[in-house]
């Protein structure tokens, strides 16, 4: 019988395959599609750009295939950190888990803050720090009323930026081959801007600069993992899950790039703020620039609600490993760690305080360290299932008893990681990026020094239990 302490220790299984689904996507589509594909296009072309979003989809498809096997074999909430911390070393679980967790914790108060200064738009008068908290607190309480209530609130708010984008690319492709007729009697361009376009304006730098950031944009996927713990059948909905979001997620952006890039010159596109703005604009379509903060807005909080979702969890789920404070592994009857929630929304607030008072030092430091939690997460997920699937072997495992299995192990899981570590290599060429690794890479030292000075005498671990 469940004893009355480990049910309180316990997530409720509540989502469904659709609710992953969105809550990935949802972590995915933001403001580095809405807002810095222009820069993209200006810096590798219009067919560079397309080359790299590709690569990055081929990064994405690789990592996720090696989290399906994890994810349905063994669905908990701390996902890849439980993952490194049982098959890899448990110091880089621990260190890998909390820079996961700081990172969306900073990235909700990015988010917040974002959002505040996206409603200067409309109310130019109110204070930026009254959008933050309205926006804060309503984020809050969907975490707080139920997994389920969070899930759908991300399936809603995922649904519109989705729906843009489809609208986006059937007029935006109709305009571009003449479809329908373009604002002032402009002639289409068809695919001129491809043909007139150097292959790589910018050379060979400009493309692989380009790759860092368009491999950035696709991080958010892995989050079906943190959601596993808390989905029903997870042998069935977390393949499907990663299926529709590695494919669905490549063609929107492949699509929608494709548009964007055959709308608007390379040499213009790195100097607006929002392309699709201009596109909607040269269609003619009213409000252009009004709706499209609309869908902005709703891009920066949904990333805002999948962040504080992906936080908590990472914090529950260092607490069940011994990792952090056992009170934060303490669910309520809704099946919700309260504890785990309040502390992070909490650092996130603080995070949000100094985007105010200290946003060219702390601030950019806190994002800069947020920036490279997710690609160590991606590495993570690839030496794990590496390591899993090697100790699965060697205790006797069959592989026909693992019920999603990445194909051709060792060769594609090699590959996802040799590309991953790649990007993060790449941080070092790029001078605006290389902060990432300035302050992440003490951030990971600093927590295997007091993984090894105190967490693992207070559990009686050494790194060879993950052997």
């Amino acid at each position: 019988m469940t004893s009355r302490k480990e049910h309180h220790n316990e997530l409720n299984r509540a989502m469904s395959s659709r609710h992953l689904f969105m809550i990935s996507l949802g972590g995915v589509i933001g403001t580095g599609l809405f807002l810095g594909s222009g820069y993209t296009i200006s810096q590798a072309g219009p067919i560079g750009t397309i080359v790299s979003y590709m690569v990055g989809g081929l990064i994405m498809y690789l990592t996720m295939l090696c989290l399906g096997e994890l994810a349905v074999a063994m669905p908990v909430s701390g996902s890849f950190q439980t993952y490194l911390t049982r098959f890899v070393s448990p110091s880089l679980g621990f260190a890998v888990g909390w820079l996961y967790w700081l990172g969306w914790a900073v990235t909700v108060a990015l988010e917040l803050l974002s959002s505040g200064l996206l409603m200067q738009r409309w109310f130019p008068d109110s204070p930026v720090w009254m959008w933050c908290a309205i926006f804060g607190a309503v984020l809050f309480v969907l975490n707080a009323l139920s997994a389920r209530a969070f899930g759908e609130t991300e399936f809603w708010f995922s649904s519109i930026k989705v729906s843009a984008i489809i609208l986006f690319i059937i007029l935006g492709g109709a305009a571009m081959f003449g479809l329908i007729d373009m604002k002032n009697g402009q002639p289409a361009p068809m695919l001129s801007h491809y043909l007139d376009s150097p292959l790589l304006p910018n050379g060979i730098t400009g493309l692989l600069l380009t790759m860092i950031t368009v491999n950035f944009s696709f991080q958010g996927t892995e989050l079906i993992g943190i959601a596993a713990g808390e989905s029903k059948e997870p042998e069935k909905t977390i393949p499907q899950s990663i299926r529709n979001t590695v494919w669905r997620t490549l063609v929107f952006f492949v699509l929608a790039i494709f548009v964007l890039a055959g709308m608007i010159p390379y040499q213009q596109a790195g100097v607006i703020e929002s392309p699709f703005v201009v596109v909607f604009d040269s269609i003619g379509i009213p409000y252009a620039a009004d709706i499209m903060n609309f869908v902005v807005l709703t891009a920066l909080l949904s990333v805002a609600n999948s962040g504080l979702y992906a936080a908590t969890r990472m914090l529950y789920s260092l607490s069940k490993d011994g990792m952090a404070s056992d009170k934060l592994a303490t669910v309520n009857h809704k099946g919700i760690p309260m504890q785990a929630l309040l502390i992070t929304f909490a650092i996130s607030l603080l995070s949000l305080l100094s985007g105010f008072i200290a946003e060219d030092t702390v601030f950019m430091i806190l994002l800069s360290i947020a920036g490279l939690g997710a690609q160590v997460g991606w590495i993570s997920i690839s030496l794990s299932q590496i390591a899993f699937r090697r100790q699965y072997l060697r205790n006797g495992g069959s592989l026909q008893d693992l019920k999603f299995r990445t194909p051709l192990y060792p060769v594609l899981p090699m590959i996802s990681l040799i590309l991953n570590i790649t990007v993060l290599i790449s941080l070092a060429f790029d001078s605006e990026q290389r902060i990432a690794l300035y302050c992440g890479i003490p951030f990971l030292v600093i927590c295997i020094l007091i993984y090894q000075l105190r967490i693992k005498k207070k559990n009686g671990l050494t790194d060879q239990n993950a052997a």
